[in-house]
């Protein structure tokens, strides 16, 4: 759906607005060609189109501070953007905004293998930092299927994960530290390169804040040994039921794997038409099971997790025998996204997380609602942490099946939610999920997160619109109000 156009006056104080842009952004730093702005009008959520007033793409710092500090004088709003690979909206433009690309931030500043840390700029790709940093035998552990083209920024804003945060984490268990340029054009610097920040754990408040606090210009991420030994197992099984009592198995014998991920047929077909990774296709689902670390363990594990899958009816079973053959089981799950778009016009990717014991119960759940709504779901998933990733198919161009899509989804999340797990694993929520935040939390609740909001940006410029179905005025919400300028919280080191 597309949003609303600008009035006159705002057209009107765009081009002003451009103006005063281009003297601190010289050059081809500022857009604002009607033609040119349709490249930034959504993000990976592409049933939300709205062009900005303006695209500014700094380089340096002083740059991003002037603009912030620029647009809070004149009341305008900023929405940060890496790649724009988000899929909830949260790098959805506003017609009364500006988008602030950070496409220029594209360097790595240090590598520093003494303290396994990575200093860099903020649209560094995620898989550039493992790039960089594999010839020495080293990784970035955090793997989106996005990675070669989302950014490191944007994964700090969405707390992405990946097909290995079971047993490695997600974003906030892997960076070190941040640098930030807030509203008022102040930068401040969250931790280091030491394991543990000082004081309270604001970089952990930074990390999944969705572009609403600050502006991430610098991230300090550590960077892992790679495993001795990595074999992955693919697990065919005749239901989706059965995949996940696998699962549960796997778990409850205390084995941590370095990845669990799960594939239903919709899903396997389609990667096996796309990439051919040598998936079985006369199976219901399929788990593929990674497992690292001295090869003597893994050769163990690799023994105990046959005989837990072959408890739970699996019907087939390969090991890999070489990286090679491991590398092709991951590239079918990696490519799943894609994959699927070559069997619908169009498709909608959902993400919540659920307990892993009710991965049965949600599934016939999404099986009934499948036909209740007349739309197919594929589904891919991190299994091992209860991270769903159902894909909804329909088409755009057949009238009301984009609203079904909606539905659907919105469903599949309440009753995410019922069962006892989140509306968001990884892709955060945007204006996607906004409206369906009061299933989760009361009204308090979503008062004092806005309160922290305030902390940082006291007018509400940076992204509004996103996350909060309702955006109170701070001075509603009390206390936590900081005047203009005020540094929130004045012992961090400033620049």
């Amino acid at each position: 759906m597309r949003m609303p156009e600008p009035d006159a006056g705002t057209i009107a104080q765009a081009a002003e607005l451009v103006a005063a842009l281009r003297e601190i952004v010289p050059g081809e730093g500022v857009i604002a060609d009607d033609q040119e702005l349709r490249a930034y009008e959504s993000d990976g959520l592409t049933a939300y189109r709205q062009a900005p007033l303006a695209v500014v793409l700094p380089e340096t710092v002083p740059q991003v501070a002037d603009i912030l500090k620029l647009c809070g004088e004149r009341g305008v709003k900023v929405v940060p953007r890496g790649a724009g690979t988000s899929l909830s909206g949260g790098a959805l433009p506003l017609a009364d905004g500006i988008i602030l690309g950070l496409g220029k931030f594209n360097r790595i500043l240090e590598i520093d293998f003494e303290n396994r840390c990575v200093r860099a700029q903020p649209g560094v790709t995620n898989l550039g930092i493992t790039n960089a940093v594999e010839h020495a035998g080293f990784y970035y552990a955090p793997d989106p299927s996005s990675q070669i083209a989302c950014t490191i920024g944007g994964n700090v804003a969405e707390n992405s994960g990946g097909v290995h945060c079971l047993k490695y984490g997600l974003t906030t268990n892997n960076i070190l530290g941040l640098e930030v340029v807030l509203m008022s054009g102040e930068v401040l610097r969250l931790g280091g390169k030491h394991l543990d920040a000082e004081g309270y754990d604001l970089l952990g408040l930074m990390t999944g804040s969705e572009g609403l606090l600050g502006v991430i210009t610098e991230v300090t991420v550590r960077v892992l040994k790679k495993p001795e030994t990595a074999r992955a197992l693919l697990l065919g099984f005749p239901s989706n039921e059965a995949a996940g009592d696998c699962v549960a198995r796997i778990i409850g014998a205390g084995i941590i794997p370095g990845g669990i991920e799960m594939m239903d047929r919709d899903a396997i077909h389609a990667a096996e038409a796309f990439c051919q990774p040598g998936y079985p296709l006369d199976v219901e689902a399929i788990l593929i099971v990674e497992l690292d670390g001295p090869r003597v363990e893994v050769d163990h594990l690799i023994e105990t997790v046959r005989g837990l899958a072959d408890a739970s009816g699996a019907v087939s079973l390969r090991v890999s025998e070489s990286e090679d053959e491991r590398l092709r089981f991951w590239a079918g799950r990696k490519a799943a996204f894609p994959a699927v778009g070559r069997i619908s016009p169009d498709y909608y990717c959902m993400d919540g997380t659920i307990p892993r014991r009710q991965l049965p119960v949600v599934l016939a759940r999404m099986a009934e609602m499948s036909k209740k709504y007349g739309l197919r779901v594929a589904n891919v998933f991190h299994a091992g942490d209860g991270n769903l990733h159902p894909l909804i198919l329909y088409d755009a161009n057949a009238p009301g099946e984009l609203g079904k899509a909606g539905g659907f989804g919105a469903d599949i999340l309440r009753r995410c939610v019922e069962v006892g797990g989140v509306l968001t694993g990884e892709h955060g929520v945007g204006v996607e999920k906004r409206d369906l935040m009061e299933t989760m939390f009361n009204e308090d609740d979503l008062k004092q997160q806005q309160r922290v909001k305030c902390a940082f940006d006291p007018d509400q410029r940076l992204n509004p619109g996103k996350v909060f179905p309702q955006l109170h005025r701070c001075a509603e919400l009390g206390r936590m109000h900081i005047s203009r300028g005020q540094i929130p919280f004045p012992d961090l080191p400033r620049f």
